[in-house]
């Protein structure tokens, strides 16, 4: 037989397709033909695995190769093909009698010594397999921890073709050391770490509560970065299913190597100041890449000196924190991926980053200080519901041996407000504070008589917007649940309303 067939999994996105990878061996001038719209690295299969089969001793045929992976219609790119081409090519040539593989999918790339290499994706595209009825999935070693913590599919984890031969015909199963390869990384930061900052402590406690955007403002050194990165530790713990799609993501992207899928601690990205709208939201011109905006999906995203962004990379952020996803259109076609995220957002009060107090060691003009600061439009700025400014510690406070609240204690607070929260959203769509509709703003969820003259006040005084009040309406919702109060009164409200207009931007 000079027809063989096996099958392997093609990514768009997070979405997998499955592959049929046809090899047919035929008389006539040698030579190698690959079909079915294969990109540069997939192209250049051929000579990696020419050598991978003739160092692990087995031939190359001298006779015409065709290879086709349909559908023929699908774009297919990446190197991940190559251990499925190999395979297919041995059972045309005979050197694999077996023809039992129904039901399995190979995914690899291979070394020229016939070595099997990671390659990205391989999480989202063994999901793919289990809905479509796949029970055994060979994969790289090195992949191996991404692979076998996932149910539903039987995964070989091989380091050689040969090994692979060898499952093939004899069923032989190559070992592997779970303890060696899985590697769950806690986070050993703590927010007892945090010196002083009552204000904005609990600001992110809030934050984290409600899923309230946050901005930071505040002179260098203050602690804007350290309170941010210790968001995660106190949001509640993901669940299975949001591990496992974070993984997935983190999985395409590559870096599934700073986590896995028994880490349950939300994702922390923090892109430098000089990167680039592409990198924010994702993209490229074959293999479509998720970018830190979905890397951070159901964890943080912090941007550090936010003025100092590129013109147009934080505004590139409104349509995923409206619709908590990113489209990425290619001439190849649209990719979506996940990207609901707590955005932190930290800037210095000025350019010399020192007007605070008194600002007597500020050598900044007003105007420089106001241009400064518009640097963040105002659309974004709509969409951040807290601001507040980090004040520089005091010297008893930096004298001070004793450290603040941990995060599990502020954790455990958040996760009773939350469930508070959800047992009020029960036959609603959302489940946080910050997705309340402003319709039911005005209707279900309004505060006490109090809290509304207040916010009526306020609106008719021209110091608040219709945006502005809605806001400071799902503020006063979330620190009601902090407090164990079923409807926000007027100190909930108050309390909301300086949150909201903390930092005064001009």
């Amino acid at each position: 037989m000079t027809l063989a067939r096996v099958k392997s999994i093609a990514l768009i996105g997070l979405r997998g397709e499955i592959v049929d990878i046809e090899v047919d061996i035929s008389d006539g001038l040698p030579g190698y033909s690959l079909l079915g719209l294969p990109d540069a690295a997939l192209l250049e299969s051929r000579e990696r695995v020419r050598s991978a089969l003739q160092n692990s001793g087995a031939t190359w045929p001298n006779k015409r190769v065709t290879v086709s992976l349909s559908p023929a219609w699908l774009h297919k790119s990446g190197s991940g093909f190559d251990l499925p081409i190999a395979i297919a090519l041995l059972m045309a040539q005979g050197t694999i009698t077996s023809r039992n593989l129904e039901q399995h999918i190979f995914l690899g790339e291979l070394a020229l010594d016939g070595s099997i290499r990671p390659i990205r994706g391989v999480l989202p595209a063994l999901l793919a397999a289990v809905d479509r009825g796949i029970t055994t999935a060979v994969v790289p070693l090195a992949n191996a921890a991404e692979a076998m913590g996932l149910a539903g599919v039987k995964s070989i984890a091989v380091s050689h073709l040969n090994q692979v031969i060898s499952f093939i015909e004899e069923g032989v199963i190559p070992e592997v050391n779970l303890e060696e390869i899985k590697r769950v990384s806690e986070s050993p930061l703590d927010l007892s770490e945090v010196v002083g900052q009552k204000r904005a402590r609990l600001a992110l406690e809030i934050s984290a509560i409600g899923g309230h955007h946050l901005l930071l403002i505040g002179p260098p050194g203050t602690g804007k970065t350290m309170l941010a990165e210790r968001i995660p530790t106190i949001m509640p713990p993901l669940t299975r299913e949001e591990a496992v799609e974070v993984a997935a993501i983190h999985s395409i992207a590559g870096a599934l190597g700073e986590r896995n899928l028994e880490s349950r601690t939300p994702p922390f990205v923090s892109p430098h100041h000089t990167t680039t709208a592409t990198a924010m939201v994702g993209g490229g011109a074959h293999f479509i890449k998720p970018g830190a905006c979905s890397m951070a999906h159901g964890g943080v995203l912090f941007i550090d000196e936010a003025p100092e962004c590129k013109p147009g990379v934080l505004d590139s952020l409104r349509q995923p924190l409206e619709s908590g996803s990113v489209v990425i259109s290619r001439a190849t076609g649209s990719t979506t991926f996940p990207a609901d995220f707590l955005l932190v957002i930290a800037a210095n009060p000025c350019p010399c980053g020192r007007f605070n107090g008194k600002g007597r060691a500020c050598t900044c003009t007003s105007l420089q200080i106001r241009r400064y600061l518009q640097r963040l439009s105002g659309p974004l700025l709509d969409r951040i519901d807290i601001r507040t400014f980090v004040e520089v510690p005091k010297r008893t406070e930096l004298a001070s041996t004793e450290g603040g609240e941990s995060s599990s204690d502020v954790r455990s607070r958040v996760i009773a407000a939350r469930g508070a929260a959800a047992e009020r959203f029960t036959r609603d769509l959302w489940s946080t504070n910050s997705q309340i509709p402003a319709s039911q703003l005005r209707s279900r969820f309004r505060a006490t008589k109090e809290g509304m003259a207040f916010l009526h006040t306020e609106l008719d005084h021209e110091r608040l917007s219709a945006r502005g009040y809605h806001k400071v309406m799902r503020l006063a919702w979330t620190i009601a649940d902090r407090n164990g109060v079923t409807t926000p009164g007027l100190d909930e409200v108050e309390s909301a309303y300086h949150l909201r207009q903390g930092v005064e931007i001009s």
